[in-house]
């Protein structure tokens, strides 16, 4: 990935704030409230671990219980380390904890299956349903509960393998995913891979909440957001598309340019806030290839970091934190509040396996897919 020049110039001046740029300068003792020790155990079987990544510019703690990033360290304005990704203190938290999702690896297919009901060459498959009357995020038990087998390939890199066997979940087919985190310059770079045996479905994206204040510093509404996207997908009542693709010129729904999150979050004569109960939508992105290109931009108003968002994906979930509730406690003492986080889900679109003019996530028996997603991070000049 080529970084854009204001990026080069930003990773030089992070490695003159600290003495050197080497990976020891970020290690655990720089996250708020992470014991390694909490995350060592056994789930099905299976060893838990944490596993810190660094490159000297920016850091990533993350555990192979669900694949989830557990804290990613960046540095603000002032040259502080800042950990912009809400996790929470050790796998017992994550198992007990009422929002499943916090940093979390998704799938079999990510985002809401309408009924929970898909058919593929003639045979319907039902699923769980663990979102009101649809399927979200895999079911019952998505990737974000289960143990990746993880190799630590160098000090910035981590694979997490899984195998779904067929039927988990009641999805078809031996479904194998490779995840490949990696710190590469500024930015942490997640690549996918994935295969079948039979035909099925899958759609994978990371769930990362973001707050690039910090974790605990407070509402995510006065952060400003671009969205490279000229349509969204629509919803009802119970945020399964409604198939159309409509535009978000004049509506609260256009981020094409740098606007506050909390703009027009609460505008309550729009029907699609009213469902969501703020941003609970899908942008269809402004493409011209199918290479990872520049999607999205945040800016933290306190911290002055910028996210930029660059995918291969043609959709992109912006999630507000609606439905975060004060009920879970965070690795650094705060709780969930509303609206504390925002995530932004690189992904196909929501229910494609009942839409049929979206685009598609079957996968064929013998060919492997993949998809590239990286959260760049600098400094507002």
């Amino acid at each position: 990935m080529k970084l854009a020049g204001s990026f080069i110039i930003f990773a030089i001046v992070v490695c003159t704030l600290f003495t050197s740029c080497k990976t020891k300068e970020i290690e655990l003792s720089s996250y708020s409230g992470i014991d390694a020790q909490n995350f060592k155990g056994t789930v099905d079987g299976k060893k838990t671990d944490l596993f810190l990544l660094s490159n000297g510019k920016i850091g990533a703690a993350i555990t192979n219980y669900g694949g989830r990033v557990v804290g990613l360290l960046v540095p603000d304005k002032e040259g502080k380390l800042v950990d912009v990704s809400l996790g929470m203190a050790g796998v017992k938290a994550y198992e007990q904890c009422t929002e499943p999702y916090f940093g979390a690896l998704i799938g079999r297919v990510g985002n809401r299956i309408a009924n929970g009901n898909f058919s593929l060459d003639g045979k319907e498959y039902q699923l769980f349903k663990n979102n009101g009357p649809n399927t979200l995020h895999g079911g019952k038990k998505g990737f974000q509960y289960v143990v990746w087998d993880a190799d630590q390939l160098n000090d910035s890199t981590l694979k997490l393998n899984y195998l779904s066997k067929d039927g988990e979940e009641n999805f078809p087919g031996n479904l194998s995913v490779e995840v490949i985190y990696s710190l590469r310059g500024t930015g942490l770079d997640i690549q996918y891979k994935w295969s079948s045996d039979a035909r099925t479905v899958a759609n994978l994206t990371n769930h990362a909440f973001f707050n690039l204040n910090g974790e605990g510093s407070g509402t995510i509404i006065n952060h400003q957001l671009m969205i490279n996207a000229d349509t969204y997908t629509p919803v009802d009542e119970t945020l399964i598309p409604t198939g159309e693709l409509a535009a978000v010129l004049s509506t609260p729904f256009d981020f094409n340019t740098l606007t506050e999150i909390g703009e027009r979050i609460d505008t309550l004569k729009n029907e699609q806030l009213l469902f969501g109960k703020g941003y609970d939508h899908n942008y269809k992105l402004n493409r011209s290839s199918n290479a990872l290109e520049k999607v999205a931009k945040v800016i933290g108003d306190k911290s002055g970091i910028v996210m930029d968002v660059l995918t291969t994906e043609p959709g992109l979930q912006f999630y507000s934190g609606n439905f975060m509730q004060s009920k879970n406690k965070m690795k650094n003492g705060s709780l969930d509040d509303f609206r504390t986080a925002f995530c932004l889900e690189t992904q196909h679109f929501p229910d494609a396996p009942n839409q049929p003019g979206f685009p598609s996530i079957i996968v064929e028996p013998g060919r492997e897919y993949s998809s590239h997603s990286v959260y760049s991070f600098g400094i507002l000049k």
